[in-house]
């Protein structure tokens, strides 16, 4: 904790944009394959399942990411 309260052991701020939403292309077969599951899980369309899926894969990412960070945390204090 010693360093957490010393400014000089930061780094610079990271300053992030959001950008303008945009598209992403991704193959075909990718593409039917993702529209099947979109019915299966009786989405309103190929778009609205894909936000949703990409949103948990997020979501599962961060907290993984999270734990790492308090495992590292928790080994260099000990």
């Amino acid at each position: 904790m010693g360093q957490a309260e010393n400014d000089s052991a930061w780094e610079a701020p990271v300053q992030v944009r959001r950008g303008e939403p945009g598209t992403i292309a991704i193959p075909a077969d990718l593409a039917a394959r993702a529209s099947f599951l979109a019915q299966v899980h009786r989405a309103s369309g190929l778009e609205e399942w894909l936000t949703r899926v990409i949103r948990e894969r997020i979501e599962l990412e961060e907290e993984a990411f999270a734990e790492a960070k308090r495992d590292l945390s928790e080994k260099r204090e000990a």
